[in-house]
C-alpha cells in the first residue's frame, strides 16, 4: 500500500471559528473537512503547509504550531486507498479575511463544493460523521480553551 503524506490546515479567526472545506467525491459521502493537500517530492510538512495555505485559500499567514498527527488509510477523489501520514497545523487567520481558490487543481475543482467559516456550536449541532475525521470539532473546542488559558 502507498505512503502519502499531507499537511493539513487549522485555520482559525479571530472569532474562535474554523475555515472548513465541503467535499464530495465518488468514495463517501459529502463531509466537511480542512484545506491541506499532499507533499511533493522534497518538500517538508511546514513548506507543503504554507503551500497549501495560498493554493485553496489565496492566504499567506505564519504556519503556527503542530496540534495533532493522524495515520489513516483511506482514498480520496479518483485515488485508489492508500496509508496517508497528516500533520495538522494552526494558523491564525484575520477576521474577514479574503477567502479564495488562488490556485485549485482541477481535482479540488470537482470535489470542493464551497467553504464555510464553522464556530463550536454550529459544529454540536451538525451530524459528526459530516466532520472528516471526526474530531475535528474536539480539536477545535481544545484550541478555543487553550486560547483563552492564554490570554
Amino acid at each position: 500500500m502507498d505512503v502519502r503524506k499531507s499537511s493539513r490546515l487549522f485555520i482559525i479567526d479571530s472569532e474562535g471559528r474554523l475555515l472548513l472545506f465541503l467535499y464530495k467525491d465518488e468514495h463517501q459521502a459529502p463531509f466537511w473537512a480542512t484545506a491541506g493537500g499532499e507533499l511533493k517530492s522534497g518538500e517538508s510538512y511546514n513548506e507543503a503547509a504554507a503551500r497549501e495555505l495560498y493554493e485553496e485559500t489565496g492566504l499567506t499567514l505564519e504556519i503556527g504550531h503542530l496540534l495533532k498527527e493522524r495515520d489513516e488509510v483511506y482514498a480520496v477523489a479518483r485515488s485508489t486507498p492508500a496509508r496517508w501520514l497528516e500533520k495538522y497545523f494552526l494558523v491564525e487567520c484575520p477576521k474577514d479575511s479574503n477567502i479564495f481558490a488562488a490556485e485549485w487543481t482541477d481535482e479540488e475543482k470537482c470535489t470542493i463544493q464551497k467553504w464555510k467559516w464553522w464556530s463550536v456550536k454550529e459544529m454540536q449541532n451538525e451530524y459528526s460523521t459530516s466532520f472528516k475525521p471526526e474530531w475535528i470539532p474536539e480539536l477545535l473546542n481544545t484550541v478555543l480553551s487553550q486560547r483563552q488559558h492564554l490570554a
